[in-house]
């Protein structure tokens, strides 16, 4: 599976607040695949958000069951990718 399909994959995991995908928010940063092995890095928009592990499973687990091995970093967004992440949250906040 290369990073073309697992993006297409990922691209359907929406934000359960944010009427769009973790991809389009920038969370999803960095993904390297090398076999059945996926390093994906995810920016959150702070530290220690409340809803940080239930958005990494979020990634981990429709790609897991496509039998790939995933593991997950994460890090905080610099500051344009913030301003970014604020004005997608802007035009497609849904609410919990």
């Amino acid at each position: 599976m290369n990073e073309e399909k697992i993006r297409e994959v990922l691209a359907k995991v929406k934000h359960p607040a944010i009427d769009c995908s973790l991809i389009d928010l920038g969370i999803v940063k960095d993904i390297k695949v090398e076999e059945d092995k996926v390093n994906i890095t995810m920016a959150f928009p702070f530290p220690n958000i409340p809803i940080g592990n239930q958005l990494v499973r979020s990634v981990q687990e429709p790609l897991e069951k496509l039998g790939l091995d995933v593991e997950v970093k994460t890090t905080v967004m610099n500051q344009e990718e913030l301003q970014n992440f604020l004005k997608k949250e802007g035009e497609n906040w849904k609410g919990m």
